[in-house]
């Protein structure tokens, strides 16, 4: 019996910094076996919706996907809000945290953790 399996890219990349910062967050965290980072957007935030980043289970509506060796899950109807996002993980004085790069993006708050699309 053969399986027709499709391995899709991942819709987002992450930069160096960002995996190394996922990295650290998980080991610290001590996240285990069903931990799937979730990538997404939800209503809110001064532009209109809300960049989602956090580790949590897989849910039946989600796509799985894996980006340098870390689970990624993500609700199919996000896919249009986030595809070729970039993340990235900033550790400076005036800024830190994690940071989005988004081409969907029609307009981007200050904070740079909302948008509309």
């Amino acid at each position: 019996m053969e399986t027709n399996v499709h391995v899709k890219a991942p819709p987002v990349q992450f930069t160096e910094t960002a995996i190394a910062e996922l990295y650290r967050l998980k080991r610290e965290l001590a996240f285990e076996g069903e931990s799937f980072l979730r990538i997404g957007v939800k209503g809110g935030g001064c532009s209109g919706l809300s960049y989602l980043l956090a580790f949590d289970k897989k849910k039946e509506t989600d796509r799985e996907y894996e980006v340098e060796g870390i689970s990624v899950v993500m609700d199919k109807a996000h896919l249009m809000y986030v595809l070729g996002m970039i993340i990235d993980w900033e550790n400076g004085l005036n800024n830190r945290g994690f940071t989005f790069n988004n081409p969907n993006a029609k307009e981007t708050c200050g904070c740079g953790q909302s948008f509309s699309a």
